[in-house]
């Protein structure tokens, strides 16, 4: 009956009830940020890339802030593995962080590779944060060109 009242008055205070609840629907639901990542959006690892040409294929990991010492890099068996470990920034206990999206922690890539890789001639270098890995063919398995005889 009181609500009957209010209505007829031009008030109805389940109105600011249900827009309320609304408010609070929305706050769980649609994202104010669009930018902010969730825990489990965060990359477990670096990003790799895999490139080939007639001569080599390339493998390029980002791995920004860590040292030549801090990666390690085998092949064995078609099977080329990428390490490491990378540490959190140290921080004093007077620190106020805003965001943190850099990732953190060890890391392993493993990367299947083709047969006609040549072990003894893998390169890797450092620099400006990424790592480039090159894999030279084999000189057996690369194409040649053949000339024709009239």
């Amino acid at each position: 009956m009181a609500r009957l009242r209010w209505r007829n008055e031009g008030y109805d205070p389940f109105v600011e009830v249900d827009r309320l609840r609304d408010e609070i629907n929305e706050l769980f639901e649609t994202p104010r940020f669009p930018n902010v990542r969730g825990l489990f959006d965060r990359p477990a690892s670096p990003a790799v890339d895999v490139t080939e040409d007639a001569e080599q294929y390339e493998v390029s990991c980002d791995v920004p802030g860590l040292k030549r010492d801090e990666v390690e890099v085998t092949l064995a068996q078609g099977v080329l593995t990428i390490k490491g470990e990378k540490k959190a920034p140290k921080r004093t206990a007077t620190t106020r962080v805003f965001r943190d999206e850099s990732w953190e922690g060890k890391f392993q890539r493993t990367i299947s590779l083709p047969g006609d890789v040549d072990p003894a001639k893998v390169k890797a270098d450092l620099h400006d944060g990424v790592l480039t890995i090159s894999l030279p063919k084999r000189e057996e398995t690369k194409p040649k060109q053949i000339a024709i005889h009239a």
